[in-house]
């Protein structure tokens, strides 16, 4: 009888998991889908990006690939604006040759690409690296600040 009850036990407490756990995934989707504090770049793909794009009311979406020595540059600058623009700007990253629908749709032929789509419709970009205070000042251009 002692095994039963611990094997019953042990299903009460996996169950009681399971609901934490679940209640704790609603929670960050909730989150990731309103925007409030994004403080990592979102992975988009062809699948999600439209769906993205219209969830966020600003968005800067950083265009790259794994091979490009340009978008290793700006991908830590992309991650740290992202912390420090959290809950006003969500930023995502989309790889080139893992989602061509999305790339091709917007003419992507050169990388790194960054666009700044607003209340989902892209408003501002780029071509190539630039430094972080560049970028940062495109971004606040499109939140009313300068």
């Amino acid at each position: 009888m002692y095994g039963d009850y611990k094997i019953v036990q042990n299903s009460n407490n996996d169950d009681e998991l399971e609901n934490i756990l679940a209640k704790k995934r609603n929670e960050l989707m909730a989150q990731g889908q309103s925007g409030s504090h994004l403080t990592s770049p979102i992975t988009l793909t062809d699948s999600n990006f439209n769906e993205m794009v219209n969830n966020h009311p600003l968005l800067v979406v950083d265009f790259w690939a794994p091979w490009c020595g340009p978008c290793r540059m700006v991908s830590p600058i992309i991650e740290q604006l992202a912390t420090e623009l959290a809950g006003k700007v969500a930023f995502g990253k989309l790889n080139v040759d893992e989602n061509p629908r999305v790339a091709s749709t917007f003419g992507i032929q050169s990388i790194p690409t960054i666009s700044i789509f607003k209340n989902g419709k892209s408003v501002d970009g780029f071509v190539g690296a630039a430094p972080k205070p560049q970028i940062q000042a495109r971004i606040l251009a499109q939140l009313g600040k300068q």
